[in-house]
């Protein structure tokens, strides 16, 4: 870092993301505010650029700008009291993730079943007793006797 600090510009390259990215999460309270040069301009510490990555890794992982705000808070104020930190807030956002897997894997499979019926037509197939997309039991007065889609 250069003795009187970063630059918006410099911070925002160096952590990969834009210099809007950068304001909205100074704005936000993720980023504390930055001193200011004699002229105006914002100057951060190398401490900025580690909290913009360990933002953006935190959101590749699933968690919310709110959840990761959370977390940073947890960080720089334990003293003592317990909070919830990284290790709960991983485990709930792990069950969260398996639980889209899951849901991810029944839509799969359902759009698997309904490209190996040949299901071309979304209101005829759903109309159909053999259909395989389960929103059959919707169309309980449109069923068609017959082959299937």
């Amino acid at each position: 870092m250069s003795a009187e600090g970063l630059r918006s510009g410099q911070v925002a390259e160096a952590a990969g993301v834009n210099v809007q990215t950068l304001r909205y999460y100074e704005r936000r309270g993720l980023l504390p505010e930055p001193d200011r040069s004699p002229g105006g301009h914002r100057l951060y510490d190398d401490q900025a650029v580690t909290v913009l990555r360990v933002i953006k890794a935190a959101q590749r992982l699933g968690f919310t700008l709110e959840e990761v705000a959370e977390l940073l808070e947890t960080g720089r104020h334990r003293h003592g009291r317990p909070v919830p930190g990284l290790q709960e807030r991983a485990r709930a956002k792990l069950a969260e993730v398996e639980q889209k897997i899951a849901d991810l894997t029944t839509i799969r499979d359902a759009l698997l079943a309904a490209v190996d019926a040949g299901c071309d037509d979304l209101t005829f197939c759903a109309g159909s007793p053999c259909c395989p997309i389960p929103f059959t039991d919707l169309a309980q007065e449109n069923r068609h006797a017959g082959p299937c889609c």
